[in-house]
């Protein structure tokens, strides 16, 4: 996208939005961010602006308030892109679904919510994408525990102190994120 079309993009959306959306240019790439009010709007005003190629949709979390969820759409006459953005709290992530506006948005909200719990109301069919039945808990937040390391020994390379030549032990060490008390017989 040449910067003049850019240019023209953001305008036309900050002329509609007003201060509901905040407008920003990045190497020639336009970044909106917009309340989830403003979220299902903001993908149909983009879709009929010519973002008519749904790329990818996913979420950040960011503690200790919530998440960021964020779409990528592309305009493929013009070759432009949008960032689209809208925040939802962590007690409560709720967002309506998209899959109305773009279909190819199913499985990214299926994996969003199974991923980072973040629920897309309205979405057709809103279950488990990627996990194991039963699974529980959300393993791309960051207080999920990563706790494979930790049940399992690691199957590369051996510690210091763990081979079969007797070397001197060290303390062992648990992975990032994981509590000293965590997995210990009590």
């Amino acid at each position: 996208m040449s910067s003049g079309e850019g240019h023209g993009t953001a305008v036309a959306i900050q002329e509609r939005y007003g201060t509901r959306a905040q407008v920003s240019e990045s190497f020639g790439e336009i970044t909106v961010d917009v309340q989830p009010g403003d979220w299902i709007d903001l993908l149909e005003f983009a879709r009929s602006g010519g973002y008519e190629f749904f790329d990818w949709l996913t979420a950040v979390d960011d503690p200790p308030d919530g998440f960021s969820v964020v779409a990528h759409v592309f305009d493929p006459d013009t070759h432009g892109h949008l960032l689209l953005r809208t925040r939802v709290p962590r007690a409560d992530p709720r967002l309506p679904s998209a899959v109305g506006v773009f279909r190819g948005a199913d499985w990214h909200e299926r994996e969003t919510f199974e991923m980072f719990g973040v629920i897309f109301e309205g979405h057709p069919n809103l279950v488990p994408l990627l996990l194991p039945d039963g699974f529980e808990g959300f393993p791309l937040r960051k207080d999920f525990v990563l706790a494979a390391r930790v049940a399992k020994a690691w199957p590369g390379a051996k510690e210091p102190g763990e081979s079969d030549h007797g070397s001197p032990s060290r303390r062992k060490t648990l992975p990032p994120g994981v509590p000293a008390d965590w997995g210990r017989d009590g």
